[in-house]
């Protein structure tokens, strides 16, 4: 949902940052390795320690990275399919860190096993939602269906609110509460669209097999 509208936008901001980094010698898969570098470390430097405002601002410095990278490559003429593949995988760590940090803040100082569940459930979601997407395209469905909640609504609804929750700590009042609705609605977001993926797939897979068994049957009528 915000892929498709706001990714257009921040890719004009950032043409311009991009065009500098490639004309001082930077590759594109540099700048994907250290976004990625820069987010885990944001996230798990600060995150655990209940430091969520001063994480958020370090996750963010980094996180843009996932479209300079690509902004590159467009602008050099280098896309390839180990860069793709390379930002695909690294985004995943990356997302990895961020919920794990958080899961570890509620497994110790946090204190809330409930809470560390539904972040580890967070995690775990948003990599099945990836895989399914991937896995349905691997054996050759189109899986017309982006869903609910996509990284990009994965990342903002946890980041926004998680710094804002950090604020707690410079006096503002029951704002700590925004994290944990986050997490809720992340976790239920990537459900839904986790069902929705599934349901696509199993849908695009039953046309594509009677489609193979009509082509297979006209095939064996005119032998």
């Amino acid at each position: 949902m915000l892929n498709k509208y706001a990714r257009a936008f921040f890719t004009r901001v950032l043409t311009p940052f991009a065009s500098f980094l490639l004309r001082i010698g930077v590759t594109p898969d540099a700048v994907t390795l250290i976004g990625t570098g820069g987010v885990m470390a944001g996230a798990l430097a600060f995150y655990p320690r209940g430091e969520f405002f001063w994480g958020t601002v370090v996750i963010t410095l980094f996180v843009f990275s996932d479209l300079i990278d690509g902004n590159m490559a467009r602008q050099s003429g280098v896309s390839s399919r180990w860069g793709a593949f390379l930002d695909s995988t690294l985004d995943r760590v990356a997302d990895s860190a961020v919920f794990g940090g958080l899961a570890l803040w509620y497994a110790g100082g946090g204190d809330d096993l409930v809470l560390c569940s539904v972040t580890l459930f967070c995690l775990a979601s948003g990599q099945v939602v990836s895989y399914t997407k991937a896995r349905g395209e691997a054996i050759g469905l189109p899986v017309n269906v982006n869903g609910l909640v996509e990284r990009a609504e994965r990342l903002v609804i946890t980041l926004v609110l998680c710094g804002l929750a950090g604020l707690h700590k410079f006096g503002v009042p029951y704002i700590e509460w925004l994290l944990p609705i986050a997490l809720w609605v992340v976790a239920a977001g990537s459900l839904v669209t986790l069902i929705q993926r599934v349901v696509t797939v199993r849908r695009e897979a039953a046309e594509a097999d009677a489609a193979d068994a009509v082509a297979g049957a006209n095939g064996g009528g005119a032998a």
